[in-house]
């Protein structure tokens, strides 16, 4: 049994747009391959193999993103505590720089968003912190210490 993959509702929505998307382009797929295949011997048919290519990573995302829908636990998240969902304000205590972080499930992560995931080394570190609470996080170049300074679900 697969274990769960925690996200966000917002992050169920765009996986099951996603998932939409690229079911609804399977016709159009198949119309293509078909296309390419009347254009004769199939060893040195390159639009074939082009559109056979694409077809095998679109069944391949389809079957991702069915895994992870069917594994998928939206967390409802708690202000009290750093959860999936959370957006958590923190205060570097070493340079006193403050910002914002959200934390997400793995799909949803994207860093250059402030979007981590829990499984991150930030996220991880952060998950069940109050505010007030001062967390140390491990990073390559040495553990950085930070204060939680809110935590708010949005």
């Amino acid at each position: 049994m697969q274990p769960d993959t925690l996200m966000t509702s917002e992050g169920r929505a765009a996986l099951e747009a996603e998932l939409e998307e690229l079911v609804s382009r399977r016709p159009g797929m198949a119309a293509k391959i078909k296309s390419a295949r009347e254009l004769g011997d199939l060893k040195e048919n390159a639009e074939y193999h082009a559109a056979k290519e694409e077809q095998g990573f679109f069944e391949t995302r389809i079957i991702v993103v069915e895994s992870m829908l069917r594994t998928a636990k939206v967390v409802d998240g708690d202000s009290s505590a750093v959860s999936v969902g959370s957006h958590v304000g923190i205060k570097d205590l070493d340079d006193g720089t403050v910002e914002t972080w959200i934390i997400t499930g793995v799909s949803e992560a994207d860093p250059l968003e402030s979007r981590i995931s829990y499984e991150s080394p930030i996220g991880a570190a952060l998950l069940g912190a109050a505010v007030g609470a001062v967390v140390e996080i491990p990073l390559p170049r040495g553990a950085m210490r930070v204060e939680v300074t809110s935590i708010d679900t949005k």
